[in-house]
């Protein structure tokens, strides 16, 4: 696969978390979140978009959030749970995209606010129709999905190198 290969990221912000006396990292999924979460899932099987390679926090409702969305899909991805997603900011999540290895054509990183959300806006330099916008009005909820393509190499991501050409909230 070559560096100008057509390539794809997949945002997913957590399913909706309990708010419980453990841990901001061991909060579980709320009931509503076990709901949305498989129609994430869903929603990327109908599309027909199936990630290389996920690239999820290691927090309890991004785990919880994963498994029940890739349940949904026809084959399950190659997982990496990677402890730098969790309270990552915006710099660090390009960062670490700028790891992935150029065999990954498409790649999802289940994640958190706001740090999925300004990954999702920064590297936005297209839309189609009325994503953009509409994006940004929700303030990317729980269980939202971004979906991005760019060319070039994984090395080249940055600000405004891609362009957002699906975006679904459990309510679309």
């Amino acid at each position: 696969m070559s560096a100008d290969t057509p390539r794809r990221i997949v945002l997913l912000r957590h399913a909706k978390a309990e708010w419980t006396e453990t841990s901001d990292h061991e909060r579980p999924l709320a009931e509503r979140g076990r709901k949305d979460a498989p129609v994430a899932g869903r929603r990327l099987a109908g599309a027909g978009i199936i990630p290389d390679l996920t690239l999820c926090s290691t927090s309890a409702r991004t785990r919880e959030t994963w498994k029940l969305a890739v349940h949904e899909l026809p084959q399950r991805p190659r997982t990496v749970y990677d402890e730098r997603i969790y309270e990552a900011s915006l710099g660090e999540l390009i960062a670490l995209l700028n790891e992935t290895s150029d065999e990954v054509a498409d790649l999802m990183l289940v994640g958190h606010n706001p740090g999925v959300h300004a990954l999702a806006d920064a590297l936005s330099g297209e839309a189609d129709g009325d994503l953009l916008p509409r994006m940004n009005r929700s303030g990317f909820p729980t269980a939202a999905l971004a979906v991005l393509t760019f060319n070039g190499s994984w090395k080249s991501v940055e600000h405004g190198v891609g362009r957002l050409v699906a975006y679904w909230t459990p309510q679309d």
